[in-house]
């Protein structure tokens, strides 16, 4: 019994380790942005995508304002309102035309030589 508590808890402990290094390699990745979307996918996303994002926040809003006495109740406004309307929304206004991440594409910025 005891042999076999220790190898549940063994592989668990390992699984989790294992996990855990995947997700935190992933962090370090995750706030760049080096995409080049080319022109049919920027068409596409300020004729089809953004519009139907657009949409998407504002049932999001509605849905939200419609939950939020369950929320409030639940103790997740927070995670709801950020489900709902700020994860469309900075999807629909925070991400540059063609990309399929969020973020703000920065520009770099050359010094002049000397």
């Amino acid at each position: 019994m005891a042999r076999k508590l220790t190898r549940i808890l063994t592989t668990v402990l390992t699984t989790m380790m294992a996990v855990s290094l995947l997700s935190f390699s992933a962090i370090g990745h995750a706030n760049t942005l080096d995409e080049s979307p080319s022109a049919l996918a920027m068409t596409t996303d300020a004729l089809i995508v953004r519009p139907l994002l657009l949409a998407t926040t504002i049932v999001g809003s509605a849905v939200y304002l419609v939950s939020l006495p369950f929320s409030l109740l639940g103790g997740n406004t927070a995670e709801a309102g950020e489900v709902l309307v700020a994860g469309p929304a900075r999807a629909t206004f925070k991400r540059c035309l063609g990309c399929t991440r969020s973020g703000r594409k920065h520009d770099t910025v050359e010094q002049p030589a000397n």
